[in-house]
């Protein structure tokens, strides 16, 4: 199945996408996508409803990010082999790990807002694993039972922040959570696609462009690490929850480690997309200079919708 969100910031309602890829309504069989609606006994639930019964969304609407309720954002560094060759770097023993904020998150298709002082803002096109059923110390065996789908999400870095003075080195970068996570730094999906048809995550072609032009050109067979070796990794050192999100790193041609170095600027448009994922876009903007951020609306739709949070969490009937 592929899952969505739409509606406006704070509005969204769930959806699937159809076989002839329209857009159907979701509600009358869950409340959202995210929470309780991710756990196996639902997502079979909803894959028994027939689409072809389901009310068509008409007209051109705001896809919001394709997961709610989302309790951590676990990012995985270093690795692609490309992206080791070419700044020098061993393959590491483990994954390389980082946690991102999750007000970083927005819809795939909502404005990238450059932060304050931003002068090196960096695209990652990357594949994000969505977790269903909970677990800890996961064995890479039953990963794919605490799978609840994929989507595409672009980690944005703002390489100024986590960089110290003097460097422009992918490999000097300390800072990471300075860097990443800013507000928009995280657009998720469109689409959250259910298991059943991504097969093999490990053969997925993954790619980013600026302004139409080609920067990230990849296969996930170049990861160092799989998606069932960073889950159990992952979990060896954290819980998973229902609704995280671990993002499995990205290849080699972000505007830091190309030459010359190359950052977004306002007016840009970036794309970024996986094999049976769809793609996301986001167009580059600045804050408005009479914008103060206390006027701001963050967002992540979190902040601003009041939830039925027993609704979305408790346990199934």
């Amino acid at each position: 199945m592929k899952l969505v969100r739409f509606g406006e910031p704070g509005q969204e309602r769930p959806g699937l996408i159809d076989p002839a890829g329209r857009l159907r309504d979701l509600s009358a069989h869950v409340c959202d996508i995210g929470g309780k609606t991710l756990l196996p006994d639902y997502l079979t639930a909803i894959r028994r409803a027939s689409p072809g019964t389901l009310p068509l969304v008409e007209g051109d609407v705001r896809l919001g990010p394709c997961v709610t309720a989302v309790g951590k954002i676990v990012g995985i560094a270093l690795n692609y082999t490309d992206l080791l060759d070419a700044i020098g770097l061993d393959q590491p023993d483990e994954p390389t790990m980082f946690l991102k904020a999750t007000s970083a998150i927005c819809g795939a298709h909502d404005d990238l807002i450059l932060p304050p002082g931003s002068k090196k803002t960096d695209w990652e096109v990357e594949l994000a694993v969505v977790i269903g059923r909970p677990g800890h110390n996961i064995a890479v065996a039953d990963v794919i039972e605490h799978i609840a789908g994929y989507c595409v999400v672009n980690d944005y870095s703002e390489r100024t922040y986590g960089l110290p003075p003097g460097s422009d080195a992918l490999k000097d970068l300390p800072q990471w959570s300075k860097s990443k996570n800013s507000d928009t730094f995280a657009p998720l999906g469109p689409w959250l696609v259910t298991p059943d048809e991504i097969p093999d995550p490990a053969n997925l072609d993954i790619w980013a462009e600026v302004d139409g032009r080609r920067y990230q050109d990849c296969n996930t067979s170049n990861m160092v690490f799989g998606v069932a070796e960073i889950v159990s990794a992952v979990s060896g050192y954290m819980s998973l929850q229902t609704g995280d999100v671990i993002m499995t790193g990205t290849p080699f041609g972000t505007g830091i480690t190309i030459s010359p170095q190359m950052y977004l600027r306002p007016g840009q448009t970036v794309r970024a997309g996986i094999d049976g994922l769809s793609e996301q876009r986001q167009m580059v903007r600045s804050l408005d200079a009479d914008t103060s951020d206390s006027d701001r609306k963050p967002p992540n739709e979190l902040h601003e919708r009041d939830y039925d949070w027993q609704a979305i969490y408790s346990p199934s009937p």
